[in-house]
């Protein structure tokens, strides 16, 4: 998968039949919920 503005997922959905891009929205708003993951002070 490409990493840029735009990424052309168009192959990889065909060839899976999943839609690639909405599972990665569906994944990024997921983690976004869960919050900061980092202790204050550290890293």
């Amino acid at each position: 998968i490409e990493v840029n503005s735009s990424p052309g997922l168009e192959g990889i959905e065909t060839a899976t039949g999943k839609d690639v891009a909405g599972a990665i929205i569906d994944y990024i708003e997921k983690d976004s919920l869960k919050g900061p993951n980092k202790v204050k002070g550290r890293g």
